[in-house]
C-alpha cells in the first residue's frame, strides 16, 4: 500500500505539472534526481521527461540561431596594421639584448648584409656599459671555412662569456658569421668580413664604437680571414666595395693559415682550402696566391700577434713561422707565441695542458688589444 501511494502521489504531481505549462515541465526535469528509483516513476513521468527534453532542445536551437545571426563586424573591430608602399624584407623582430656581468649587453644575430640568393649575414655584438666610444674587436670563427659559428673557439667552454669579458674591459666586441665554402667560394668570405666592419663603423653611435681603433682576431680558418682582412685593406681586386674602407689597427691570429702553397704539406693536402677555392686538391697558382695573406704583406699593415701550438696537426706551425718572417721582412711590428706540446685548438695531451695553453693564448690576446688599441681610461 505504501508503495502504491507513492506511485499514485507522483502521478498526481505529474498531472499538476502538466497543467501548469512549460515552466512546470522545466522545473520537473530539473528537480527530479538523475537515477531516481524506477519504482517511484510512473508512465506519466516518462512522458513529462520527454516533453521537457524536447522543450530544452528547441530552446537551445533558438538561442544558437540568434547568436550566429549576429554579424561578425558587430562582434570585433576591424584589424589595422602598418602597411608599407613596397615589399618589406627587413627583419623587424624585436632586438632584446642579453645581459652579461659588468653591465655588458649583447645583441644576437644582427644582420649586417643581405646578398640576393644567400641567407642574411649576421654578427653578434657585445657592448660595454660605459658610454665610450670604445675600441672595436671583431672575432672571426674557424671551422675549415666550411663550418663553425659565432659562439665557439677552440676549447673555451663558454665563448660568449669570453667575448663579454673582453667587452667588460672596455671594448665593443663583434663575432662574425660569413658565407661558408659550400655557399660561396673565395673571396666571398673576405668580402663578408669587410662588409661587417663597414656596417659596424656605420653604426658606431649605436654600439659605442670608435671607428679609428679597430682590431680583428680569429682562429684557424678565422685566423686566415682575420690576417687577410688586415693585410688587404682597400684591395678592390678582391673586394670592389672596399675602396673607402677603414683599416684595422691590430690583428691576432690563432693557428692561422698564411701561405696556401705550403699547406699542401698538411695531412689532408689542404682539402678544405681546395674547397674554399672551388678547385679541389690541385688549384691554379694564381688562386693560391690570391688567397694567401703572405701575398699582400707590406709596411702599411697593422701590428700582429701570432699564437700557435708547435704540435699542430691540422694547420702546421710553419704557417705562423712563414707569416712572422714575412711581417718582419716588411717591417711590420709582429709578436709571436709558440706553445710547446699542443695540437690544433691548443689541445694538449692532458686537460691541464689544454687549459694552460688556452688561457695563456686568451690572456695574451686581451693584453695585446689593450696595448695596441688603448681603452679610453688607460
Amino acid at each position: 500500500m505504501e508503495a502504491q501511494d507513492r506511485i499514485y502521489g507522483r502521478r498526481k504531481e505529474g498531472r499538476q505539472l502538466k497543467n501548469n505549462g512549460t515552466n512546470s515541465f522545466l522545473r520537473y526535469c530539473v528537480l527530479t534526481p538523475v537515477g531516481h528509483d524506477a519504482a517511484y516513476i510512473g508512465t506519466s513521468d516518462v512522458r513529462l521527461r520527454r516533453a521537457a527534453l524536447k522543450i530544452s532542445i528547441t530552446t537551445g536551437v533558438a538561442i544558437a540561431t540568434v547568436l550566429f545571426a549576429i554579424p561578425v563586424s558587430a562582434q570585433r573591430a576591424p584589424r589595422v596594421f602598418p602597411v608599407a608602399t613596397t615589399p618589406v624584407l627587413e627583419d623587424n623582430f624585436p632586438v632584446v639584448p642579453v645581459a652579461f656581468p659588468g653591465g655588458v649587453k649583447a645583441y644576437r644575430d644582427i644582420v649586417y648584409q643581405t646578398n640576393p640568393g644567400f641567407r642574411p649575414q649576421v654578427v653578434d655584438i657585445y657592448v660595454p656599459a660605459t658610454p665610450g666610444p670604445h675600441p672595436l674587436v671583431m672575432f672571426i670563427h674557424g671551422g675549415g671555412w666550411m663550418g663553425g659559428h659565432t659562439r665557439h673557439s677552440g676549447a673555451l667552454a663558454d665563448f660568449p662569456k669570453v667575448l663579454a669579458s673582453l667587452a667588460a674591459e672596455g671594448f665593443t666586441v663583434a663575432s662574425l658569421e660569413y658565407r661558408l665554402s659550400n655557399e660561396a667560394p673565395f673571396p666571398a668570405q673576405l668580402q663578408d668580413s669587410n662588409a661587417a666592419l663597414r656596417f659596424l663603423r656605420a653604426h658606431a653611435d649605436d654600439y659605442r664604437i670608435d671607428p679609428k681603433r679597430v682590431g680583428v682576431w680569429g682562429g684557424s680558418a678565422g685566423g686566415h680571414l682575420a690576417a687577410l682582412t688586415a693585410v688587404t685593406c682597400r684591395n678592390t681586386a678582391l673586394d670592389p666595395a672596399s675602396a673607402d674602407d677603414g683599416c684595422a689597427q691590430a690583428a691576432v691570429t690563432w693557428y692561422g693559415v698564411y701561405d696556401f702553397a705550403s699547406m699542401a704539406a698538411a695531412r689532408d693536402g689542404n682539402a678544405a682550402g681546395g674547397k674554399l677555392l672551388g678547385c679541389g686538391k690541385t688549384c691554379p697558382q694564381d688562386k693560391v696566391r690570391a688567397v694567401s695573406p703572405v701575398t699582400y704583406i707590406d709596411a702599411k699593415d697593422p701590428p700582429f700577434l701570432l699564437i700557435h701550438g708547435d704540435d699542430d696537426q691540422v694547420v702546421p706551425v710553419v704557417q705562423s713561422h712563414l707569416g712572422e718572417a714575412a711581417f718582419k721582412k716588411a717591417g711590420v711590428p709582429v709578436e709571436s707565441i709558440y706553445i710547446p706540446g699542443v695540437n690544433h685548438s691548443f689541445i694538449g695531451k692532458t686537460a691541464e695542458i689544454t687549459r694552460a695553453a688556452t688561457l695563456r693564448a686568451t690572456n695574451a690576446t686581451f693584453d695585446f688589444f689593450h696595448a695596441k688599441l688603448r681603452v679610453s681610461n688607460e
